[in-house]
């Protein structure tokens, strides 16, 4: 099936007509919510086992629950480990060449005549983890495994940040599933003084964590009251060559609690938070006797978001959707079988959908394919590409690498520990090296694909839960800098 409504509603600014080519509105209008509210939303529910219902550390965990000792990884060849703080990192040597070397960067990520990728820098080697449990997201340095920040992302801390969504500069938005988004700048001279002390005041790490409208790399927070707020996707922007700076940077979010079979897309101005435009979707179908609307979104090389339905096929296929940026129309396309939790746009420009199954969708071809089931169809979240031809996703207590073309299962790391639940997010860093985080858990681990050694061990998230581009590497991949 494939439908084409254009039915855009605006809230805080100048609506555009169907067929606008979307520049940024100036009226000064302003019905929706304003930069810095708040909002309260409710917790969220639902009687599924499969839902990603956390309540303050829940779904059978508590809150910063965690297993004691970090053992190391050995791939055979030998290993030399170190433990600094909470970050346990683990060398691993064959003969006189060691494994832990950081100078691959997979995908083109350098604007032209401008510093590396695109105006980024250092910003780029961080990612960014949502701790659902705790209200909170940190920013980890994917380098050294250490924590550089802990940032509320609303004013109580029931709010359970999920998926993150990481821009050209390095910047985060991160959604509250019981509503609203909030964006953290990643750089200090970036961001702003907002009581003209002549100091930036900002978290240094997990264990400062300050008081919400303290922090000044809090760059927003776009309060939605919508217990269901949680797929989140940054815009590509466009690089203007003169000032090497990026533009028009701004971010996909949406919600689905208005109804059952109704959802919303709507589009944030990334300076502000502002709401651009809202793209009402009134018949999604109702695949359970529960109502589950879009897990996760990801944009494509025109700044189109890509939006996944949860599983599905009882009684009716779910949808995989695109709202498109240049006019806020959109199309959907019903997929065979389960949709999916996590989803991915990669290089290639394929669509995938991961949940029980990995599926990949072809828009030039309107066409699906599947990965080989393995062990009878996993239970897990996140994936995304290594810009070279490798999708990796969450299997259990592995890391499963699918070659993109022939889709089958080329790579499996090891990854989880002895009180790890299923590794549940997946995402690439700019040196082509491997992240899982495990569901509701206290751990991160960073895997190089090509030993399969465990590299770092990061320590100290409060019942994670999260699959997105958390490192901003999906989206240089889609659309190089």
């Amino acid at each position: 099936m494939h439908s084409s409504i254009c039915l855009g509603v605006l809230l805080a600014t100048v609506p555009f007509a169907c067929g606008d080519a979307g520049g940024r509105a100036t009226a000064s209008d302003s019905a929706g919510p304003t930069a810095g509210s708040v909002g309260t939303g409710t917790s969220e529910s639902g009687s599924d086992s499969d839902s990603d219902t956390v309540t303050a550390g829940s779904d059978g965990q508590s809150a910063g629950s965690s297993t004691t000792g970090v053992p190391t990884t050995s791939d055979g060849t030998g290993t030399a480990t170190a433990t600094t703080g909470d970050v346990t990192t683990t060398t691993t040597t064959t003969g006189v060449s060691a494994t832990t070397s950081d100078t691959s960067t997979s995908g083109s990520t350098t604007g032209p005549n401008c510093d590396d990728m695109g105006g980024g820098g250092d910003a780029l080697s961080v990612i960014w983890i949502a701790n659902s449990g705790e209200g909170t997201v940190s920013k980890i340095d994917t380098k050294t495994g250490q924590e550089l920040g802990r940032y509320r992302t609303r004013a109580d801390a029931g709010g359970s940040p999920s998926r993150t969504s990481v821009n050209r500069h390095g910047d985060v938005a991160v959604a509250n599933r019981t509503g609203g988004v909030t964006m953290v700048i990643a750089r200090k001279e970036r961001c702003i003084d907002k009581n003209n002390d002549g100091v930036i005041q900002t978290s240094t790490g997990g264990a400062d964590l300050l008081a919400w409208g303290e922090d000044e790399c809090v760059g927003w927070h776009t309060a939605l009251a919508h217990g269901d707020n949680r797929p989140v996707a940054w815009t590509s922007g466009t690089l203007n060559p003169q000032t090497c700076e990026w533009e028009n940077l701004d971010v996909w979010t949406g919600w689905s609690d208005v109804a059952p079979g109704t959802a919303v897309v709507a589009l944030l101005d990334g300076d502000d938070g502002t709401i651009i435009q809202q793209v009402p979707i009134p018949d999604l179908p109702q695949p359970w006797s529960g109502w589950y609307g879009f897990y996760g979104a990801a944009v494509d090389q025109e700044s189109n978001v890509w939006l996944s339905q949860l599983q599905g096929n009882n009684p009716q296929p779910a949808w995989l959707v695109r709202v498109n940026r240049d006019d806020f129309t959109y199309d959907h396309w019903e997929v065979p079988g389960e949709g999916g939790y996590g989803m991915t746009v990669t290089a290639e420009g394929y669509v995938w959908l991961c949940g029980r199954s990995t599926r990949r969708f072809d828009p030039l071809t309107a066409t699906w394919a599947d990965a080989p089931l393995l062990n009878g169809g996993v239970h897990t979240g996140g994936c995304m590409g290594d810009g070279e031809g490798i999708l990796y996703r969450g299997s259990y207590a592995q890391i499963h690498g699918i070659d993109t073309q022939t889709m089958q299962v080329v790579k499996t790391l090891d990854v989880g520990q002895p009180g790890d639940d299923h590794i549940w997010g997946v995402a690439v860093d700019f040196d082509g090296k491997v992240w899982g985080v495990p569901r509701n858990g206290t751990r991160a681990y960073k895997i190089d694909p090509g030993t399969g050694a465990t590299e770092l061990v990061f320590q100290g998230l409060v019942s994670a839960y999260t699959y997105s581009d958390m490192t901003g590497f999906a989206l240089f991949n889609v659309t190089p800098g």
